[in-house]
């Protein structure tokens, strides 16, 4: 198995991050500083190095410091036993640019895999209690750092359903059709949907029984979990289902079915786990669910991702966070980051545990102290 860690991050002006520097350790890094001192923003920093983009959803301009014009992510990291530098640089108005040692990335989407990363987070409540693209996002990162090819698919299909809308809503404002101007954007949704529903299908079933281990293992129980991807493909070939759609999609000037209407289906004892979950255990699923998105991109990649775990004691008790801590400090897992409001309690869990780790703490001044 190939190494990745980060050895160094520095961020300037990065949202409430002006200047700081960290030199992290290979294993476990544990971030702790009272709400609001920007722990979450050290993990966000990482997920835009791997990703490209802010995990809590804010923009580019958003990220950078108030006041500031621009904003610099950048990182020193081994990755398969070589040593390189990474930087996102963001800037107001402006395109992003990243750098792989010093040169710059052309297309953002041939970086996309480079730098793996699973974020565990209490934003992840959203995967059950928001819509189906919420989940869908998930399913595409996951599987598009995994695969170039299905990244390649999502884009040409994103592309072609929004040509087709476009060409939709120009037929009903001039009170036209052509249909062969509309089975040009079909083709495309024909072609690349059917390779999207290929590789989110083998995901799902490669996920399903990985998710259950590790919920056994988090909850102590033996609760039956499942995850069932929902398609309307599984009954249409794309083609029929589009023109199945046809006269519903001219009413509405959109594409109202496809690969970009599917959803997944989180259960518990085969029931919606949205309804039937108490708190406990949707978080322990949901921490299950992102173990096992890292454990299936191990497996692809021949690396483990980076895991970021911010703030795991949220509606998790001691003893699930002991058991999280346990299953995640073995050889399989690579470099985690930890966020937490308590040193003294990481640092009591850590020592119990014997993680290899350093803790850091951002004090209210926003200085960086190595505990």
């Amino acid at each position: 198995m190939d190494k990745l860690f980060i050895d160094a991050l520095e961020l300037t002006h990065f949202k409430n991050h002006h200047s700081t520097r960290w030199d992290f350790n290979e294993k476990v890094n544990i971030i702790t500083g009272n709400n609001g001192n920007g722990k979450t923003n050290v993990l966000d920093a990482l997920h835009y190095l791997s990703l490209t983009r802010s995990y809590l959803g804010s923009t580019d301009n958003q990220n950078i410091t108030h006041g500031e014009s621009m904003a610099l992510i950048k990182a020193n990291l081994e990755r398969k036993g070589l040593n390189h530098s990474l930087d996102i640089g963001l800037k107001k108005g402006q395109k992003k640019k990243i750098r792989v040692d010093g040169k710059e990335i052309e297309k953002l989407a041939n970086h996309i895999g480079y730098l793996p990363v699973v974020m565990i987070s209490p934003m992840d409540r959203d995967l059950i209690l928001d819509a189906a693209e919420t989940r869908r996002k998930l399913v595409d990162a996951t599987i598009s750092q995994n695969s170039r090819a299905y990244l390649t698919a999502l884009i040409n299909y994103n592309k072609g359903l929004g040509q087709r809308n476009t060409t939709l809503k120009y037929f009903a404002s001039n009170r036209t059709f052509d249909a062969s101007l509309l089975e040009l954007y079909d083709d495309i949704l024909v072609k690349e949907g059917a390779e999207i529903y290929i590789y989110r299908k083998d995901f799902t079933e490669e996920l399903q029984p990985i998710l259950q281990r590790y919920y056994e293992v988090l909850s102590g129980g033996k609760e039956e979990v499942s995850i069932t991807y929902k398609s309307a493909l599984h009954d249409l070939g794309m083609r029929d289902l589009l023109a199945s759609k046809l006269d519903k999609d001219k009413v509405l000037q959109y594409t109202s079915a496809g690969t970009h209407r599917d959803d997944l289906v989180f259960e518990l004892g085969g029931h919606p786990i949205k309804r039937v979950g108490s708190q406990g255990q949707q978080k322990s699923f949901l921490i299950a669910l992102k173990l096992a998105q890292f454990e299936i991109g191990r497996k692809h990649l021949g690396m483990a991702p980076l895991l970021l775990l911010d703030d795991i004691f949220d509606k998790l008790d001691e003893g699930r966070v002991a058991n999280l801590l346990q299953l995640v400090n073995t050889e399989d897992f690579g470099q985690i980051f930890i966020t937490d409001t308590h040193s003294e309690r990481m640092q009591q869990l850590s020592d119990t545990l014997q993680l290899q780790h350093t803790t850091f703490e951002i004090t209210d001044n926003g200085s960086i102290q190595t505990l």
